[in-house]
């Protein structure tokens, strides 16, 4: 299907049959049939306004949690680029565009001396963390979230306090095809000095335990149970996916190019030459048989969109059974 007859005029940037690949951390997929990168909310609003409302849109940031199939995605993928950066600081409030790097964002707070160094070691940036309400260290978005600026599929620009997002665990209640554009966040007085220093020993923990050299999505699945409406970890609950994973002897095992990662079994990497295949039929081992073995349903963390490759375009690629 052609789509680009039905678009709309963009001041952005419109481009067809885009691969997805190189911008998500795994490095797999296959292409979008749209990419857009709006040049503005106005640019953004009048494009989904004016999109027809048969076109799927599916907004991307950058990539960090996800996994691409190999067929691709259909209808139109909205990535948030530099227009969406912008972050400022006015007494306790933080306001960050919806494609500020976490990383970014807890940094420049810290430096005005506002504490959100949770954010420091989460992969991604802020329209994602508030999508999946992204904690570290047990605090987590609904902690600090006082409301977002998002554009409606229908092309309405909207502010939506963050109660009417009901975060959760690893969860938002945002109607499909709504964009978030930016996030204000309450952070707590702190001293810069002090919170760079305690940012960087969060790094030093995320780097012993974490295979942060390796193309990852961060954790793979979510900890099972033991977790609160509010989207906080249950604290008396020790259970954790990568602990399942490794008692189920799943540490380091194989299909293809893709892995549980030796260092920490709760993430998976491409080790070289995985397709989103091999990445998508190891974690479904994995759920398997920690289920066998434990009669726990890990759940999905990664986010996994497109379609599968057909078997055209599957080719020479194939895998092998898990090690």
């Amino acid at each position: 299907m052609d789509l680009t007859r039905s678009l709309p005029a963009v001041r952005g940037r419109l481009t067809p049959d885009r691969d997805l690949s190189e911008l998500t951390w795994l490095r797999v997929g296959g292409p979008a049939d749209i990419l857009f990168q709006p040049a503005d909310v106005a640019d953004l609003a009048d494009f989904l306004r004016d999109l027809p409302p048969e076109i799927p849109v599916f907004p991307m940031g950058v990539g960090s949690n996800l996994i691409v199939r190999d067929g691709g995605v259909r209808g139109v993928v909205i990535r948030l680029g530099r227009p969406f950066m912008d972050v400022s600081i006015e007494g306790d409030v933080v306001t960050a565009g919806a494609g500020a790097l976490d990383a970014h964002v807890a940094r420049k707070a810290a430096a005005a001396g506002r504490d959100l160094t949770f954010l420091r070691t989460i992969p991604g940036a802020i329209g994602g963390a508030v999508r999946m309400n992204a904690g570290c260290y047990g605090t987590y978005v609904a902690d600090h979230l006082i409301e977002v600026d998002a554009v409606t599929r229908a092309g309405e620009v909207v502010t939506i306090p963050a109660a009417e997002l009901k975060l959760a665990y690893r969860h938002s209640e945002l109607p499909d095809g709504w964009v978030i554009t930016h996030a204000r966040l309450r952070a707590d007085a702190g001293d810069p000095d002090t919170l760079t220093a305690r940012m960087e020993d969060q790094l030093a923990k995320r780097d012993a335990t974490q295979p942060t050299k390796d193309r990852t999505a961060g954790s793979t699945f979510r900890n099972p149970a033991g977790h609160s409406s509010t989207g906080r970890d249950d604290d008396t609950h020790e259970l954790k996916a990568w602990k399942v994973i490794d008692d189920a002897g799943l540490r380091g095992a194989r299909i293809g190019g893709a892995q549980m990662s030796e260092k920490h079994p709760n993430f998976l990497i491409n080790t070289g030459g995985a397709t989103a295949a091999d990445l998508e039929n190891l974690g479904e081992h994995v759920r398997q048989k920690v289920f066998q073995t434990s009669a726990i349903r890990l759940e999905w963390e990664v986010r996994r969109v497109g379609e599968p490759a057909t078997a055209g375009e599957r080719g020479q690629n194939t895998s092998r059974d898990a090690e």
